[in-house]
């Protein structure tokens, strides 16, 4: 159990990003900080008093000031603002890297030691920021992305197959959006490769709603977007280093040769424990999935020319 944990942003994401985190007890005080009055202060409070019942004694609060985070152990960053009509992406990419600027400022004077978990999108360009103005190594930046498209990846090939998904293992790489990249090499149920069980056809689908699965929920939702998963998401990448549990997760992780890529985040096999990114786990790709890694790869690179700081 750490110290403390903070959550910047108490929207749907962060909420009950904070929620997950005090059931499962993984620090002594979890704190929201998010810029809305009374927002952070009255879900915090409402989850707190959920404590008797659920059995969980972690303290929850909530504020609009920053110093509410000093010395935290673990930061999950949320803040950021949805693409809005009329909205560029270009645009997007500027406002949200304005917001994560000034978040990772604050986290740099009030927790220089902390471990920062990054969520706010776009996933891979917003972890940059946050290292580029902290200063943090590469161990303590990580981004929350693969291990919500790996969770819906496992979720429809479950289904296509009618089996558990605890028998699932699979694993999707590359940048969070379009150009993310399910491996269907590595896809398997209990060892048996989806490709002798599942037709190219059926596969080809299965991959493109993968990498339309936040699109989806929006369509359904129509204002708003995911947060249940995506919470779940966080909090496992949170429990294994909390818990020291050297768990390889698919994280957006900062690159320095790694599968021939440097200079960026892009979502890699990472090994997460206390100290957070323990190591990058370079696995055999097939030469398809190798250049999808590229233009992933590219296509962040793309966004990260159009931010200053």
């Amino acid at each position: 159990m750490l110290s403390k944990i903070t959550v910047v942003g108490a929207g749907n994401v962060g909420a009950s990003t904070a929620q997950r985190l005090a059931e499962k007890q993984l620090a002594r005080t979890v704190a929201m900080v998010d810029v809305v009055e009374g927002l952070a202060r009255g879900k915090a409070l409402d989850q707190w008093e959920a404590g008797p019942i659920e059995g969980f004694d972690t303290r929850v609060v909530g504020s609009t000031d920053y110093a509410a985070a000093a010395e935290s152990d673990l930061v999950v960053v949320t803040a950021g603002v949805a693409r809005k009509p009329g909205m560029s992406r270009d645009d997007l990419v500027r406002t949200n890297a304005n917001i994560v600027s000034q978040v990772a400022s604050h986290l740099k004077q009030l927790c220089p030691r902390a471990i920062v978990v990054v969520v706010s999108n776009p996933l891979d360009v917003m972890c940059w920021v946050t290292k580029r103005v902290t200063g943090f190594p590469r161990e303590r930046v990580i981004g929350m992305a693969g291990v919500l498209d790996t969770a819906r990846f496992r979720a429809f090939l479950a289904d296509a197959l009618n089996v558990s998904v605890a028998d699932i293992e699979a694993m999707v790489l590359g940048g969070h959006g379009d150009t993310m990249v399910p491996l269907l090499s590595h896809a398997a149920v209990s060892g048996i490769p989806v490709t002798q069980l599942l037709d190219r056809t059926t596969l080809d689908a299965i991959v493109q709603r993968t990498r339309d699965g936040g699109a989806e929920i929006v369509e359904h939702l129509k204002t708003g977007s995911a947060f249940y998963a995506p919470s779940a998401a966080v909090t496992q990448m949170v429990e294994a280093i909390v818990r020291d549990r050297h768990r390889i997760l698919p994280c957006a992780a900062w690159l320095e040769g790694e599968y021939g890529l440097s200079g960026m985040y892009v979502g890699v096999p990472c090994a997460l424990g206390r100290r957070g990114l323990e190591r990058i786990v370079e696995i055999e790709l097939s030469p398809e999935e190798r250049g999808a890694l590229r233009e992933s790869a590219r296509h962040v690179e793309e966004m990260m020319a159009v931010v200053t700081l």
